[in-house]
């Protein structure tokens, strides 16, 4: 648009430079490249009244450096053709840091080394989830410009996590304090950013690694508590094991008590001629009486 204006400028220019020179060979092409200018300089003109702000950006209005407070919305807009109009992206944006090289928005290792408690290097692998805020989108424009990530988002994200790790030993934040870690840094982050026009949505710890002496250390507390954690349950089921076998065996002595006590020399032989009874209906076998010498008596075959 502002392209247009120009060489519509230039035209009418050299347009009138031609005619003021009758003797010039070009001078028949005055009246031509004079109606030429006039048009593209029109287009130019009207071009710029239009601005069009794609969905998810407003534009922040500016005049000859002086920033307007207001801005526009997505959509098409009839402005000043004289104003210029940054676009800012209103929707949600992310920032990683990471030790791997294809996975944080610098090359190479962007991981953040902070120092804890104890006095041990912690590496922290880390994504910022934000968004501008719209209505603040002039006061980042003035103050900060369109770069602020470079220049708000990873500069504080990095010292307020430095600040705020010396409060936990290394392994602390390794394991059991590692949500309170991230909601204390979401805090701070969050105020600053809030300052500065920026909307904090979320902070993702995505990796915390250690000293390889105190992982090491770390795994082998892990193995040894899960190898006792394996003894006490092997013991319990054997203790259960045992008991059971105790409850069956003292079941059998009392069943075995039972019976001796409770059966008499009639009843035994009571019991015998009723099995006698059983055996002797039956089709299939053959009757046969015990009696008191060392043989049995036969006394039917079926």
């Amino acid at each position: 648009m502002i392209l247009l204006i120009i060489i519509g400028v230039i035209l009418l220019i050299v347009s009138f430079a031609l005619k003021s020179n009758a003797s010039n060979p070009f001078f028949k092409f005055s009246s031509p490249l004079r109606f030429a200018g006039l048009l593209v300089l029109v287009l130019g003109v009207f071009s710029s009244m239009f601005k069009q702000i794609d969905a998810g950006k407003v534009g922040v209005k500016s005049l000859y450096g002086s920033v307007q407070p207001n801005v526009l919305e997505s959509g098409l807009h009839l402005i000043n053709p004289l104003l210029a109009v940054t676009d800012f992206d209103i929707q949600t944006q992310n920032y990683t840091m990471s030790a791997d090289h294809a996975e944080g928005a610098k090359e190479g290792d962007d991981a953040i080394r902070v120092l804890s408690n104890d006095g041990l290097e912690v590496v922290i692998d880390l994504t910022v989830l934000y968004k501008v805020s719209p209505t603040d989108a002039p006061k980042i424009f003035k103050q900060i410009g369109v770069n602020y990530t470079d220049k708000i988002v990873r500069p504080i994200t990095r010292t307020r996590i430095r600040d705020n790790a010396v409060y936990y030993d290394a392994v602390a934040l390794y394991s059991t304090k590692r949500n309170e870690f991230q909601q204390r840094i979401f805090k701070t982050i969050e105020a600053d950013f809030k300052s500065r026009g920026l909307i904090l949505e979320q902070l993702l710890i995505r990796n915390i690694n250690l000293p390889a002496s105190v992982k090491a250390s770390i795994e082998s507390k892990i193995n040894a508590e899960q190898e006792a954690q394996k003894m006490t349950f092997v013991l319990q089921k054997e203790k259960q094991e045992a008991e059971r076998k105790r409850v069956e065996a003292q079941g059998i002595a009392d069943y075995q008590k039972i019976i001796s006590s409770g059966l008499t020399d009639k009843q035994l032989q009571y019991e015998q001629i009723k099995a006698q009874k059983e055996i002797a209906t039956s089709s299939n076998t053959k009757i046969i009486f015990m009696g008191k010498g060392s043989a049995p008596v036969i006394l039917s075959d079926k």
